[in-house]
């Protein structure tokens, strides 16, 4: 969907084919909005060169490097992000900058965008505001978001998290994130998977997928293992994803006997996770807030959803917005242990569990195709 093709300059470090749900966010949305009048200035990783070629956007790619020695030590990021703005800004006659976060690409295109009369539309994502309390970063975070001429919101959680930093309501849209319907959705082979974990016949699967982090609670789930299998329940758990907590998950699982039924894969492949969701009875994913640490939304619900699957969440954050509780799934407290797992035998074992799982299907094919949030995004009135 390109109809309008608004030259455009997004700022962002975290794009494909960087890991994770932002990064997809906006590789999804832009590539939808327009082609090469869409100019993205990016972070080079790994990949880029094959990503890029292929790509109807104007890719920019920079070293992104942080230094220690440099305080503080995103300094030169800010200083490319800025200087790449301001040339590109100067090259081409674009109708406004974004920006993929508030610091440091919120605060570097905001100056660019006003040097060059332009502007400025900055996201927000919820765990930013929530967790950076430093007090220079707080200061130049509050003064970015109450400077922008608009700002995407994920959530309402994130909305009036904002609205808490004196940030006008009028200037705030609400656009959650999205799914590509025709990578995740029902019936895809898994057999092979199932295979390589060992998943026996009448055994259960619960999926999680995440940056393995203590707020996305995926500790509760392994120590809601030993109670379902009290219950009679025969499951098994998988979890997708890197990050600081793999040993300690690990440790935990050996800690409550249940190392063998607990599987953490680490990557997997973009044609094997969606393969992933299908072959789960339930997706997990019991949020908390940890010092402030919170789920701004949780983009893998929908693609559970997209799939045909129901999920728990935690009431932490805005994961609200991406799973209805008693509708497409549940809300638990993710601090209590009895909250989790009761709630997981219930989906696990209860009928109505199936009902969920095709309101979440539904909503997911009706409400969050990337069609649907880049028309949105072009609507904005900026």
């Amino acid at each position: 969907m390109n109809e309008t093709r608004k030259p455009i300059l997004l700022l962002t470090e975290l794009f494909l084919p960087t890991k994770g749900g932002t990064a997809v966010w906006f590789d999804e949305v832009y590539r939808r909005i327009g082609g090469n009048e869409i100019h993205i200035v990016t972070a080079d990783v790994p990949g880029a060169q094959e990503h890029d070629r292929a790509h109807p956007n104007s890719v920019h790619r920079l070293d992104l490097r942080r230094y220690a020695w440099v305080r503080p030590e995103s300094l030169i990021m800010y200083v490319k992000f800025f200087l790449t703005a301001l040339k590109l800004s100067l090259q081409y006659r674009f109708a406004a900058v974004h920006a993929g976060r508030v610091l440091p690409e919120g605060l570097a295109g905001w100056l660019a965008a006003r040097i060059r009369g332009l502007p400025i539309l900055i996201y927000a994502h919820g765990e930013e505001i929530t967790t950076w309390r430093q007090s220079g970063k707080f200061r130049a975070m509050r003064f970015a978001y109450r400077h922008a001429d608009k700002i995407i919101a994920n959530s309402e959680f994130t909305r009036n998290e904002l609205m808490k930093l004196g940030v006008r309501d009028g200037a705030i849209s609400l656009i959650s994130p999205g799914v590509d319907l025709d990578r995740f959705r029902p019936q895809l082979p898994f057999a092979d998977l199932t295979e390589r974990i060992g998943l026996a016949p009448g055994q259960k699967l619960i999926l999680s997928v995440g940056r393995l982090s203590r707020r996305k609670g995926f500790d509760q789930v392994i120590r809601s293992i030993p109670r379902l299998l009290a219950r009679g329940l025969d499951v098994r758990y998988a979890i997708i994803g890197i990050g600081d907590d793999f040993e300690y998950l690990y440790e935990l699982a050996q800690q409550c006997g249940v190392a063998d039924r607990v599987h953490l894969l680490g990557h997997v492949t973009m044609n094997d996770l969606p393969r992933w969701y299908n072959a789960c009875d339930v997706f997990a994913m019991p949020n908390r807030d940890i010092d402030g640490d919170t789920e701004g939304f949780g983009m893998v619900y929908l693609e559970a959803a997209a799939c045909g699957k129901t999920a728990l969440c935690g009431r932490a954050g805005g994961t609200g917005a991406a799973v209805i509780d008693g509708v497409t799934g549940y809300r638990v407290d993710g601090d209590s242990l009895d909250d989790v797992s009761q709630t997981l035998a219930r989906l696990l074992v209860d009928q109505p569990a199936a009902g969920l799982a095709k309101n979440a299907y539904r909503r997911a094919r009706d409400e969050y195709g990337w069609h649907k949030v880049a028309e949105k995004t072009t609507a904005l009135d900026l």
